[in-house]
């Protein structure tokens, strides 16, 4: 069974499918588990979450895209 790595957390959906679009380019697998009251979207987290196996490789690429 795949091991999955919390890779980064959000309230924000766009920032979310932007990550999981940047990561995907980059042959990394992604899920997004939504964490949001579906009456109250300031409540809870977007997770995403990488193979544990890759993580390194998604934190460098995710630290790189921040900081543009």
């Amino acid at each position: 069974m795949q091991q999955w790595y919390l890779l980064y957390k959000t309230r924000n959906y766009a920032e979310a499918n932007i990550i999981q679009g940047m990561l995907a380019e980059n042959q990394i697998p992604v899920q997004l588990l939504n964490k949001q009251d579906s009456s109250y979207l300031n409540f809870g987290d977007i997770e995403i979450l990488v193979p544990m196996g890759l993580k390194d490789v998604a934190q460098s690429l995710l630290d790189k895209a921040l900081l543009n």
